[in-house]
Parts: structure tokens; C-alpha cells; sequence
């Protein structure tokens, strides 16, 4: 017979599923990843007002089907995958009378939701090469230099993309001088969208860092390896006009370069992923963080 807990539970979570617009979040938040998305961007992208939106939200969580998690200002939220898998594997307990076949790919199914990256924590990190990309709204400024220093000094461990989500369609003149005056390469940067990696054969990512703060709002593709992300957001040089414009892309290469050290000296192979998400998380919020770097 069935545990009465287990099915008190199901009810509940379907009971909570069974609203059209909870369903849209729940969905959303399964396809964000691990990462999961915050409330306002929810609220956004279901054109539903903030404040229904969290009576909405509460009833997933309540119902333990999504995870809240406050940083700072903001509250993200995150689908509950082992609940999720629960939920599955109850309804299809016992499937067709003991004959699991007859349900064919609902079973095989259950291993769907995605985990959290295997390199983090695992046990061979030792040789790995780490795929990070940048990413901001124009991709023209603040993620080509964070490209340009992790792929100096990450010394042969790390290999930095960069992409944005509306890309400008070309790099900014001054930072690709101020890059040259400070003994990076400016050769091979372009301004692109991060759906150039989303085709087959583009590379997988291990850690995402968004440096802008309209890009850490924005619901972003789901990433083949569900990467580690974390928002490391500064100040727009590009947004400085004239005589000082130069000395803010300087100072946003400084900020960059201090968050990009802090990363490489992580111990990433004996972090667990808890620990990992709060070290990038407090890296984010060193000096120069924009007024969203929580984010």
C-alpha cells in the first residue's frame, strides 16, 4: 500500500501544478538549470505582476517543488529536481501493472532532470581544462577584457569565450587599447550573440560570469553541462564620455583582473558545489561591484 505521507505530498504538488501559470513557472525553472532564475525576471518573462508572482512562487515552495534563496536584494528560485523526480516516480509506481516496459520512455524518463557540473567536486579535476565564458548585454566591452585576462592568466587551465545577449557587432575601440597598452592580445575578438554557442560542437562551459547587470536578469539558453554561474558585475566604461573614458575601462580591467585572480587561485578540485557557488558569489562582490553585482 501506499505511504500516506508520499501521497498527501503528490497531492499537494499537484495541487499546486494545477494552475496554468504555476505550471509555466514550474517549467521554466526546470528548463533554467540548477542556477534557476530570480523572482522579478519570472515575474517578466510571464508578464505577471510581482507581487502575484510571489503568492505564486510560495506555492511551489510550499508545495517542495522549487527552492528559494536570498542574496542581498534579490531572491532566486530553483526547480527542486529530486522532488520532481519523487513526484515521477509515484505516479508511475507500479507502472502498468508491474510491466514498466508498457510505459515506455516515461520511465527511462526519470533521469532527465540535469545535475549539477561533474567537474566541481569531482575527482578528476586535476588535468581539466575549464571552459569559462563572459557574458554581457553588448559584448563589446566588460566580457571581451575578462576574455582577454583569464586567457593570459589562467595559465593553461582555463579557456575564456565571451558572448552577448544582444550583441553590439563590434568591440569597443577603447578597449582593445587599453588591452594593447597593458600587454593582452587584441587580436581575434569579435562581438557576437551567445547563441554562436549553441550549436553542435561549440564547447561546453564549466563556469558562466555575467558583468553586466541587465545580462544577470535575462533568461539566458540552457547550456549543454548546466554550468556554475555567478554575477560579477561592474560599472559600464563604455558609458563614460570623453576625457574620462579611458581611465574608466582601465579601472573596469582592474576590477576584472582582481576578480579573475581570486577565481584562478580557488581551489576548485576540493571545493564541494555549495562552496564553490559561495566563493564565485563573494568574488562578485569585491571592490568595484556594480549596484546589481548580488545579483
Amino acid at each position: 500500500m501506499d505511504d500516506p505521507g508520499i501521497q498527501t505530498w503528490a497531492v499537494d504538488a499537484l495541487g499546486a501544478l494545477a494552475h496554468e501559470t504555476r505550471l509555466a513557472v514550474f517549467r521554466m525553472l526546470v528548463k533554467a538549470g540548477p542556477d534557476g532564475m530570480v523572482a522579478g525576471a519570472i515575474a517578466e518573462q510571464q508578464s505577471v505582476p510581482p507581487s502575484t508572482m510571489s503568492h505564486h512562487l510560495a506555492t511551489l515552495e510550499r508545495a517542495g517543488l522549487v527552492q528559494s534563496e536570498r542574496e542581498s536584494r534579490l531572491i532566486h528560485y530553483r526547480a527542486d529536481y529530486p522532488a520532481m523526480r519523487r513526484l515521477l516516480t509515484f505516479l508511475l509506481e507500479d507502472c502498468c501493472q508491474g510491466t514498466p516496459e508498457m510505459c515506455g520512455d516515461l520511465v527511462a524518463g526519470l533521469g532527465c532532470a540535469p545535475a549539477l557540473p561533474e567537474k566541481a567536486g569531482g575527482s578528476n579535476m586535476a588535468d581539466s581544462i575549464y571552459n569559462v565564458l563572459f557574458l554581457c548585454t553588448g559584448n563589446s566591452a566588460r566580457s571581451i577584457l575578462g576574455e582577454a585576462v583569464l586567457n593570459k592568466i589562467g595559465e593553461g587551465r582555463f579557456r575564456a569565450y565571451s558572448a552577448g545577449s544582444h550583441p553590439k557587432g563590434q568591440v569597443h575601440p577603447m578597449a582593445l587599447s587599453v588591452l594593447g597598452d597593458m600587454g593582452f592580445e587584441t587580436s581575434g575578438f569579435e562581438s557576437k550573440s551567445w547563441d554562436a554557442f549553441s550549436a553542435p560542437g561549440s564547447p561546453e562551459f564549466d563556469f558562466i560570469f555575467t558583468v553586466c547587470d541587465n545580462a544577470a536578469g535575462e533568461t539566458c539558453p540552457v547550456w549543454l553541462g548546466h554550468p556554475m554561474t555567478a554575477h560579477w558585475g561592474i560599472e559600464d566604461p563604455a558609458a563614460v564620455e570623453g576625457d574620462g573614458q579611458r581611465e574608466a575601462f582601465l579601472e573596469a580591467l582592474r576590477y576584472l583582473s582582481d576578480r579573475i585572480e581570486r577565481f584562478v587561485a580557488l581551489p576548485i578540485e576540493s571545493l564541494d558545489q555549495i562552496a564553490l557557488k559561495r566563493k564565485l558569489a563573494d568574488i562578485g562582490n569585491t571592490a568595484g561591484a556594480s549596484s546589481g553585482a548580488s545579483a
